[in-house]
């Protein structure tokens, strides 16, 4: 007879009552153990560092460090850590943004407590899991983004990053200005060059210019 082994969890939500209800829930498990919490983005990379765990269950709703940013950045430093987002934003543009970022799993809150375990369980062994409902929305995104052309498909963050780079800031007054780390500045950075198909900054902001995505007239 084999045992089943344990999950570790860090449980991430900014409302205290939020945290508690859920570690009461996971706690109901005996292969569940609750190693962790964090009320930030910020808390959640400290206390992964901390308690060690296989699961982040994050919020995408997080002061100081929002969850995508936070998610972000637990998938580069933290790589064999999966992330379960339990959120109630439904909406297109954080499902695509929480899965490009690294999420495995998305579940809205008011999920039923076995959908919450069963999805838990399926990320730490590796897989991944969409609710239907995120899973519909994610490929209507999907197809809709792939009759557009590449350039067109820059994100709002993006965009406000390209304005920057248009204004000549550097990476590290770009981080200072839209309060994020410059390790971010980099990644949109890079996937604007990647989305103009610009070799340089100074080239993606021409073709934006000539494409009207940036009007530096205006930005003067």
């Amino acid at each position: 007879m084999t045992t089943k082994s344990v999950v570790r969890i860090l449980v991430a939500d900014d409302h205290p009552v939020v945290r508690d209800g859920l570690v009461a829930m996971l706690s109901t498990q005996p292969d569940f153990r609750v190693v962790g919490q964090a009320s930030t983005g910020n808390e959640v990379l400290t206390n992964i560092e901390i308690a060690q765990p296989d699961v982040v269950l994050l919020d995408l709703e997080m002061p100081e460090l929002d969850g995508v940013e936070a998610l972000r950045q637990v998938s580069t430093d933290h790589p064999d850590v999966k992330v379960l987002v339990f959120t109630a934003f439904d909406d297109d543009e954080r499902i695509v943004g929480a899965v490009q970022a690294g999420a495995r799993g998305y579940l809205l809150k008011g999920s039923p407590r076995d959908e919450v375990f069963e999805a838990i369980r399926v990320i730490s062994q590796g897989g991944s899991l969409l609710q239907p409902v995120v899973a519909s929305k994610l490929m209507r995104h999907v197809s809709s983004e792939a009759q557009r052309p590449v350039w067109s498909r820059l994100t709002a963050r993006e965009l406000e990053v390209l304005e920057l780079l248009a204004k000549g800031m550097t990476n590290k007054e770009i981080a200072a200005d839209l309060v994020i780390t410059v390790r971010t500045v980099k990644f949109h950075v890079s996937s604007i060059l990647k989305k103009l198909e610009a070799g340089n900054r100074t080239e993606a902001v021409r073709i934006a210019t000539e494409r009207g995505i940036i009007d530096l007239q205006r930005d003067r």
